[in-house]
């Protein structure tokens, strides 16, 4: 089978005829069908598969038990409304270049394993990467156990809705000591490739980033008779604070935003009680990031004070600056430039990944494929067929420089 039938074959799954966007969430129905086409492409290959306490979708080719296994993969869930390639491009390429590698023949000296891992964009429950940072022991089972979506749905009864035990979910040594080296394709999330013309490049590291949730209180009234002076309306504070991400971040060379909102008790004809807003902020450097949330926080306090509103501000996570593993990530470059002598653009990225996750347990890698808009988490998201098959050339390559005779 061909990245180009595979590729179409999971195409509709998940996709919103309303958007163009997808919404594969985890634990939903679209995410079952994702699920379902990964199991029917490790067994048509005749692959071992399994799933692990977690979640998480693994396919073997040789013995995982033999350890020091190299590793390709990505995930297949979605943001709301996101697009076709964050996430899936990876785990389509990690078949498509074990199908390579089979038709150049190659003889594998190391086992080979292509992984999905759940509900890594947090879309459902708001915390990203909870599949692989439940595996690397990021995320206790008692954290995992409590999060719950929009609907009040927790995660235990949205996996054993589908199927799955929530009950043996939790951090899983043994499994990271069959990994000997992780590399996930991605497509990248930006313009850099294309504005230096390459269709692949190799990741240096992921910025530090983080989630903060921040809530303003005030009191419900009526918006047809309450006194502007006589108001206490936390949307005033929110708005002000929106906009003083924005300097922050430009101030400081880095990026804030707040993508998500919510209000209560959200009538139009409300002054709101509660406005909840959620702050997703990246920057190059820790004291950078420390400097722009920071400042965000600042001004929210003094705007809230200005209104008579409440504020409470609460970190709901955090992932440090990732530097991934630098041998590999030059044998990478090396092994991607042997046959040109060219040298293979290495860059950073302000998108976690779950190859971010992984890197303080395993030796980590990343690829990129050329975005040509730089626009993603979002149907405009794109990559054409010569770069994703450019990708899968070298995804094999990788594979066959770590994997094979």
């Amino acid at each position: 089978m061909t990245f180009h039938s595979m590729w179409a074959e999971l195409l509709p799954v998940g996709r919103s005829s309303a958007t163009g966007g997808y919404r594969r969430f985890a634990w939903t129905g679209a995410d079952a069908e994702c699920r379902a086409w990964f199991r029917e492409q490790a067994e048509k290959r005749g692959l071992t598969y399994e799933v692990d306490r977690n979640g998480n979708q693994w396919a073997w080719l040789g013995d995982p038990a033999a350890g020091n296994a190299v590793v390709t993969g990505s995930h297949l869930d979605s943001v709301p409304d996101g697009g076709a390639f964050d996430g899936p491009l990876g785990v389509v390429s990690a078949f498509a270049a074990l199908d390579e590698l089979r038709a150049r023949t190659a003889e594998f000296t190391r086992p080979v394993g292509i992984v999905n891992f759940g509900d890594e964009e947090g879309a459902r429950f708001g915390l990203a990467c909870v599949g692989s940072r439940l595996t690397a022991g990021l995320l206790t089972a008692e954290q995992a156990r409590r999060l719950t979506d929009a609907d009040g749905t927790t995660l235990p009864q949205a996996m054993a809705a589908a199927g799955y035990d929530p009950d043996a979910i939790g951090p899983d040594p043994e499994r990271l000591a069959r990994i000997g080296a992780f590399v996930e394709l991605h497509v990248e999330q930006g313009r850099a490739l294309d504005l230096t013309g390459d269709p692949v490049g190799v990741a240096s590291a992921i910025w530090p980033h983080g989630r903060w949730r921040f809530d303003f209180r005030g009191e419900a009234n009526h918006a047809g008779t309450t006194r502007l002076t006589d108001r206490r309306d936390p949307m005033l504070p929110y708005a002000e604070t929106v906009l003083a991400a924005r300097r922050e971040a430009e101030r400081a060379g880095a990026v804030a935003t707040f993508g998500k909102v919510s209000v209560a008790p959200n009538g139009v004809n409300a002054v709101p009680r509660l406005v909840r807003g959620w702050l997703d902020s990246r920057a190059p450097e820790q004291d950078t990031l420390d400097t722009v949330v920071t400042g965000i926080e600042k001004a929210a306090r003094a705007h809230a004070d200005a209104h008579g509103v409440a504020l409470e501000v609460v970190r709901e996570s955090f992932t440090p600056v990732v530097e991934f593993d630098h041998a590999l990530r030059d044998r990478l470059a090396r092994i991607l430039g042997k046959d040109t002598g060219l040298k293979v653009p290495v860059l950073g990225t302000g998108a976690g990944h779950d190859a971010g996750i992984l890197a303080g347990r395993v030796p980590t890698a990343m690829l990129f494929v050329r975005n040509p808009t730089g626009v993603s988490h979002s149907p405009a998201e794109h990559a054409t067929e010569d770069d994703c098959v450019a990708g899968v050339l070298a995804l094999a390559d990788v594979l066959e420089g770590l994997a094979c005779r």
